[in-house]
């Protein structure tokens, strides 16, 4: 089974426009490893197309890379000898073409536009007096998010209000990585070490445990993941130490903005740029408590990939010994001790995305508006989710834990929920402890309270895949 089979909707929509015979002008983004490129691959598998790569080299080999391209596809022996002159050319080249519906991919389009600034402008040239006129399928698709939006979105930008359509490609939730892991124990250790970027997640060993896996796939010098994450962070900033230095307080557990001062050494003015920039290229994710607005003071400021958690974690502050070969020592001594609680850390997040899937499907008491974690003064909830209109309200604690006693979860969480403000006169409260297993559950007499273990989540997941799948 392919962990690929998640795309499908993506790749409907993206057909389902195809089959029409309007010009199309798509945007295609996300970081880097996302499956940007396999999702256009696959896309092309059943239509009629061609994907042309840009790669960070001059105007003029760029230009000659796409002809022989270009040549290769429409089986132009006169093209095989004489390259575009200039972008003038090309896409003069594509409107004969498009007579008949063609998908044209542009990946990596921010490198041309690295080289040439004003083939944006050379774009809408062509979109506005010719190219809409035809049955064109152009697709423009970048890793550079910021660079995307700012290049094909943005007021500024000379393709402003020129696109029909837009994909963020985001990476795999907690579902989609259990249905391609099967065990549900098993899922939950590898998404908290592995995420859900589908380059890193489509490495796993699923014969072998969590240990093995990091074993092979992380703390060996020869493998691809012990360098990928630095490699990511280098190609995509220009001052990558006090991104490292940031990233790697984060991942320690500073999650304020003062106390990544303290630990780094930055003023505030350098950390508040540079995280903004970390949220732009979605390394970083600023969470506020779910009951507050978005101008919120409580920031607190995580990793968004599980995998630059753990690199920056464990890997990073182990380099020299993995470099000779000592990733066994790092295994034994740093990661084997503390996997567990850093698992339990990323739980939370993974109970949020069946809770989601769960809303969807109508599993759950009621159906809520917003789910998010909640903090203040000390207190903390692992999840809340409410629903504005029927002024109910799921308070839940997880617990990556056997063994666990579920009433005196609960009595400790109906302690705090007390102190969320919302609605608090007139609303309808429910409660859910979520554990790997308990030792004893609430009691029968509690009303509005569930216990879910991890084989009624990983049961009510495969419910809900069902019900999805019927419509």
């Amino acid at each position: 089974m392919s962990i690929f089979i998640d795309r499908t909707r993506e790749l409907a929509a993206l057909r389902e426009r195809y089959m029409g015979d309007a010009a199309e002008f798509l945007i295609l983004y996300g970081r880097r490893r996302i499956g940007k490129s396999e999702l256009i691959e696959r896309f092309l598998h059943s239509v009629h197309g061609i994907r042309l790569l840009a790669r960070e080299e001059s105007k003029h080999l760029q230009l000659k890379k796409f002809s022989e391209s270009c040549a290769h596809f429409f089986s132009d022996d006169f093209l095989k000898n004489t390259a575009f002159a200039d972008w003038d050319s090309f896409f003069s080249y594509l409107l004969k073409k498009t007579d008949q519906r063609i998908l044209i991919a542009i990946d990596e389009f921010p490198y041309l536009v690295k080289e040439d600034p004003s083939l944006p402008s050379i774009i809408q040239d062509y979109w506005d007096t010719h190219l809409r006129h035809s049955r064109i399928f152009l697709v423009l698709s970048g890793s550079s998010i910021s660079m995307m939006e700012e290049l094909t979105m943005g007021h500024g930008s000379p393709l402003y209000g020129r696109r029909t359509g837009q994909i963020l490609l985001k990476g795999f939730s907690f579902g989609d990585v259990l249905d391609y892991v099967g065990d549900f124990s098993r899922a939950v250790e590898f998404y908290a070490v592995f995420g859900g970027t589908p380059a890193y997640i489509m490495t796993i060993d699923r014969d072998r445990d969590i240990f093995e896996n990091i074993s092979r796939k992380i703390l060996s010098f020869d493998a691809a993941l012990s360098k990928d994450v630095e490699f990511v962070l280098r190609m995509e900033l220009n001052e990558p130490r006090y991104y490292f230095s940031i990233l790697l307080s984060i991942a320690r557990g500073n999650n304020r903005i003062g106390l990544i001062m303290n630990d780094t050494g930055l003023p505030k003015g350098i950390i508040t740029k540079y995280l903004s920039t970390l949220i732009d290229l979605q390394l970083v994710n600023r969470r506020i408590p779910v009951t507050e607005s978005s101008r919120s003071r409580k920031g607190l400021y995580f990793l968004s990939d599980n995998l630059f958690d753990f690199w920056f974690r464990f890997v990073q502050p182990a380099v020299d010994l993995i470099e000779r070969g000592e990733g066994d020592v790092v295994l034994s001594s740093s990661i084997r001790p503390h996997l567990s609680r850093y698992v339990g850390k990323h739980f939370e997040s993974m109970v949020q995305d069946l809770l989601i899937e769960f809303n969807r499907s109508n599993l759950l008491p009621f159906r809520f508006e917003k789910i998010g974690s909640w903090w203040d003064k000390g207190r903390e909830i692992d999840l809340v989710a409410f629903s504005e209109p029927d002024t109910a309200i799921l308070f839940c604690e997880c617990k990556w834990q056997d063994g666990v006693h579920a009433q005196e979860i609960l009595e400790q969480l109906k302690e705090k929920a007390a102190s969320v403000a919302w609605n608090r006169e007139s609303r309808q409260e429910y409660y859910l402890i979520v554990a790997r297993s308990f030792f004893r559950r609430c009691l029968h007499s509690e009303d509005r309270v569930l216990c879910l273990d991890a084989e009624e989540l990983a049961c009510m997941h495969r419910e809900a895949g069902v019900k999805a799948e019927k419509g």
